[in-house]
């Protein structure tokens, strides 16, 4: 019985264990950039941005139709370029980042849908929105890998002062100038895990098992590290839910991985040991606990 229900998919098909390793890998790579997005009130951004990428992966289809690296190249493309016009806009105008970050996304996900609408059919708008997590092949697994090899390393070497930029930006300023370029180098980073997560989960889901997770990681620890920790144990088992569900109910597997870290997120916030529901409701057995 556990055998058919939890290994036998895996066992048997290999594009349920190449789903699984695409969904781990994001987890890994989506899990400390989902935690500082959280943690710096940046998690809208990162929704935004998920969407800024239209464009460019849309202009990468219209010309090489489904071809992963010109995708990639025009999602990145897209992704950076919205990322520094709400930049620009934010400082030379009276809007604040978040509403020209806001504007320029509306602006790329109609583009987006628009320019795919040109060239492809409903099933391929369904593909570049809505990913094909079950249809991963070796040179994406290799794109995913290398992305989360790319992130973590990153983020080792910019940790330290990301941290203090978050908890702390004044005090980062008055002993060192690294605040704005690790805050750049950090929003590459985001970018760079959204269109990683595009070829998995497409544009519309693709922020999900970046942010789901962290979310649910702040209801156990208030440490960061831990945290970051929690984020990608929980993303490689909203992975791992989704897909079972999908396999044994017959459900799309992007969106089913997706309701598997919501519902992760439910339950954190119920029974999670800092600050979930439950444990407010009963603050004696909290402390007795």
């Amino acid at each position: 019985m556990i055998h058919d229900i939890f290994i036998a998919p895996f066992a048997e098909f290999g594009f349920m264990r190449r789903a699984l390793v695409g969904g781990m890998a994001l987890s890994i790579a989506g899990g400390p950039v989902g935690v500082f997005l959280m943690l710096r009130r940046m998690s809208l951004t990162g929704d935004a941005m998920a969407h800024a990428i239209l464009p460019g992966v849309a202009v990468g289809y219209l010309l090489f139709g489904l071809s992963l690296w010109p995708m990639t190249v025009g999602g990145l493309a897209a992704g950076f370029a919205v990322a520094m016009l709400a930049g620009v806009v934010a400082r030379v105008t009276v809007l604040k980042e978040d509403a020209s970050l806001a504007a320029f996304y509306l602006l790329s996900l109609a583009l987006g849908v628009t320019i795919v609408s040109l060239k492809g059919s409903n099933v391929d708008l369904l593909h570049v929105l809505f990913g094909s997590v079950l249809a991963l092949g070796d040179e994406t697994l290799l794109l995913l890998a290398g992305i989360a090899t790319i992130t973590l390393g990153i983020m080792a070497v910019i940790y330290r002062p990301l941290v203090l930029d978050t908890v702390d930006p004044g005090f980062l300023r008055s002993v060192s100038g690294a605040g704005t370029p690790v805050h750049l180098v950090f929003l590459a980073l985001v970018v760079l895990n959204l269109v990683g997560g595009f070829n998995a989960l497409g544009t519309l889901l693709a922020v999900g098992l970046m942010m789901l997770p962290a979310a649910s990681s702040r209801f156990w620890s208030a440490d960061i590290g831990a945290m970051i920790g929690i984020a990608v144990l929980i993303g490689c088992l909203s992975s791992l839910i989704g897909l079972l569900a999908s396999y044994h109910l017959n459900l799309a597997a992007g969106p089913a991985i997706i309701l598997a870290a919501g519902l992760l997120y439910l339950l954190s916030m119920m029974f999670g040991r800092r600050e979930g529901l439950f444990w407010k409701a009963f603050p004696g057995r909290h402390l007795s606990a």
